[in-house]
């Protein structure tokens, strides 16, 4: 009896893509506010840019969460939302 070799192709970059995909729809569910250093990690922006050109908005500026002198924070489903029509308007 002779046993059946099977050979597969996979992909890494679609794999990644998938994946990455999966955990951002996890981290969207389960993540109620974000902070500027997780927007930059999550967007691939850097702090500087998100500054510069993307919290500066107003769209944005709305959903800044702050008490006096403290941490700025954005909900994040909405400033997703937000980000992605600042993007679209360029």
């Amino acid at each position: 009896m002779s046993l059946a070799q099977i050979h597969v192709d996979v992909d890494q970059e679609q794999i990644k893509t998938h994946i990455n995909d999966k955990l951002d729809q996890i981290l969207h569910q389960t993540l109620f506010f974000w902070d500027i250093n997780e927007m930059s990690k999550r967007t691939c922006m850097s702090k500087s840019y998100l500054e510069n050109e993307i919290l500066l908005d107003p769209r944005m500026k709305m959903l800044e969460r702050r008490k006096e002198k403290g941490k700025r924070l954005w909900p994040v489903n909405e400033s997703v939302k937000a980000i992605n029509e600042i993007m679209n308007d360029w």
